[in-house]
């Protein structure tokens, strides 16, 4: 998808600087984005970064900023990456807060404000599905990569009727221009990276979300669910885990997988 961006950076900017400036700082949780037993995206992301020590990181629309202040507290030299003032200066206080120093910047995905094969790796939670201009990003993720430097990104799939629904119900908490990604966008990321892979998360699992509405009586509209499932107890989920375990031959089913919450896609950038 592509357009006229300058209307959609605006919202884009105002709705998350309102976010920001309702957030206390002590209130963001960084070890559960990537701990919490329901951070599956993270989790793998993690994984098949590995050691992230001395590694030049750029996180773009990075938000509150948990995950650039997770990547450098594990070692990482992390720039973070908005298009929201306000959650550019959250994440750098959150960082000092936390004992780590964060480059921040404020500017578009699509235009990114960094030189030429300055990263090593350039990760994106939750970004694409805001973008029109999909394409222009992946671009400039590219450039901005060393070669053989990897991208790493997950954002919501468009197909499933139960998302659909919360998502019309969730509107107070959630932009008005955002559009879930399709099976077609891993072609924009095949443009631009080699070696591309997906994996897709939250099939019978996404049961969790009919709890939050039908049990626990939590409107969408009420409660970032994307965010609430990071405060679970492990001990509450014990129902919830078998799910899970269902879900990994799931998500291996072509047709199936499609029905999935979210999708992480990695690719790195060719060596010329």
């Amino acid at each position: 998808m592509s357009g006229d961006t300058s209307g959609l950076h605006e919202r884009e900017a105002s709705f998350h600087d309102r976010w920001a400036s309702e957030t206390r700082p002590e209130a963001v949780t960084i070890r559960e984005a990537f701990e919490a037993p329901t951070a599956l995206e993270n989790r793998f992301v993690l994984r098949k970064m590995g050691n992230l020590s001395g590694v030049r990181l750029v996180d773009v629309g990075a938000g509150l900023g948990e995950t650039s202040v997770y990547f450098a507290m594990r070692g990482a030299l992390v720039t973070t990456v908005d298009l929201s003032p306000r959650m550019v200066e959250l994440a750098v206080d959150l960082g000092r807060r936390h004992g780590v120093a964060l480059n921040g910047r404020v500017c578009p995905a699509e235009r990114l404000d960094l030189p030429d094969g300055s990263a090593d790796v350039v990760f994106a939670a939750n970004l694409l599905h805001h973008l029109t201009d999909r394409n222009a990003f992946l671009a400039e993720a590219r450039r901005v990569l060393r070669p053989g430097g990897r991208f790493f990104a997950w954002d919501p799939l468009a197909y499933n009727p139960v998302i659909v629904i919360y998502r019309r119900m969730a509107r107070a908490v959630r932009t008005e221009d955002e559009t879930p990604l399709t099976f077609a966008d891993l072609d924009l990321v095949r443009r631009n990276f080699e070696r591309v892979g997906h994996r897709e998360f939250w099939i019978a699992s996404l049961a969790l979300f009919v709890k939050y509405y039908l049990v626990d009586r939590v409107h969408p509209g009420k409660d970032r669910y994307w965010k609430r499932i990071l405060s679970e107890r492990p001990r509450d989920l014990w129902w919830w885990y078998p799910l899970r375990m269902l879900d990994a031959p799931l998500t291996r089913i072509p047709v199936v997988r499609r029905l999935a919450w979210n999708m992480v896609v990695w690719g790195t950038r060719p060596a010329r």
